[in-house]
């Protein structure tokens, strides 16, 4: 049997959070199924009582990689704020690996980085350590979820 998974992510506003990682991933708003206008229009039809659909706008909630090779990204949103440090982080590996020369990978984390906060993202910190020719960056997302940009 195969195993497939997603990634889910609690968030207090699905939307903001799809506009922003289909930026940062290149992925796009998963469409709903055939004969649905809207996902809410798809669970009411399924019968998922009013109730538990509460707050759900008629956005999209979830993303998927337009060339089927990536896992799909569901927001699911829920009543609490995030509370603490992720336990789990997305690392966006935009530099291109040891490979390529230093120079080349720190002008293309920077570039991610502009192009993330200009995004919504916030720049937490940058690791910069010559010597392993490490360059990162530490950032939030608009809801405060962490994640590098390496």
């Amino acid at each position: 049997m195969e195993t497939t998974w997603q990634l889910t992510v609690d968030c207090a506003d699905p939307g903001t959070l799809v506009a922003f990682w289909c930026e940062a991933l290149g992925y796009v708003p998963e469409p709903p199924p055939d004969g649905h206008a809207t996902w809410r229009a798809y669970w009411t039809d399924r019968g998922v009582p009013e109730a538990d659909l509460a707050g759900m706008t008629d956005g999209p909630e979830s993303i998927v990689d337009p060339t089927g090779k990536g896992p799909r990204v569901w927001f699911q949103q829920v009543p609490e704020p995030k509370g603490t440090k992720n336990r789990l982080h997305v690392d966006l590996k935009v530099g291109g690996g040891r490979d390529v020369p230093p120079a080349v990978r720190r002008e293309r984390v920077t570039a991610a980085v502009a192009r993330l906060t200009r995004a919504g993202a916030s720049l937490v910190r940058l690791t910069d350590e010559p010597d392993p020719g490490h360059y990162a960056a530490l950032l939030r997302d608009p809801e405060g979820n962490e994640f590098c940009v390496v």
